[in-house]
């Protein structure tokens, strides 16, 4: 692409910015931050980079998962191939992101809107099952303190069945039964 291509590319990704009201900026030429905001991840940062050839898209959803590594990364790879334009990956820390690099001639306004709609839905429906498999531990110490103190577990919520479920399964007494 030429260089001229490569500034209408950066106009559309300005201009689409704008018109969607997202607050992003623009750390260097043609390299824009901004967060999209969600439900369940309240906010998926994410980094458009227009290279000479490609659009670089590069969206943080959670850092290294403290356990069950082989079962977080499966997890992630299964959902791979379902997914369009975007994958999960991870970097040399092993924090999770989505990635993709789309040629810049298709890089129109519906094609953004789509790439990022992807990118949310897929930051904001995978966030829940990455904790529960990657940070189990955490939550359930977390709940175990706030349960003991008598505080609020509204931010628990989406992890309230499987840890009740625990809480049931070790009785009364507080020893697991089997």
């Amino acid at each position: 692409m030429s260089r001229q291509e490569r500034e209408q590319v950066i106009e559309v990704v300005r201009g689409y910015l704008a018109d969607n009201e997202l607050e992003a900026d623009e750390v260097s030429d043609g390299v824009f931050s901004f967060a999209l905001p969600g439900e369940k991840k309240l906010q998926t940062p994410v980094r458009l980079d227009v290279g000479p050839h490609a659009l670089g898209v590069h969206a943080f959803v959670c850092r290294r998962p403290d356990e069950n590594h082989e079962r977080v990364w499966r997890w992630l790879l299964e959902r791979n191939l379902k997914m369009y334009a975007v994958a999960f990956a991870c970097d040399h820390h092993g924090d999770i992101y989505l990635d993709a690099r789309l040629p810049l001639a298709i890089a129109t306004p519906e094609e953004l809107d789509r790439l990022l709609g992807s990118v949310l839905s897929y930051a904001d429906d995978s966030f829940n099952a990455i904790l529960e498999l990657g940070f189990a531990s955490s939550i359930r110490k977390e709940w175990e303190w706030r349960k003991l103190r008598g505080e609020s577990t509204r931010n628990l919520e989406a992890f309230r069945g499987w840890l009740e479920a625990e809480d049931a399964a070790s009785g009364p007494s507080g020893a697991a039964q089997g």
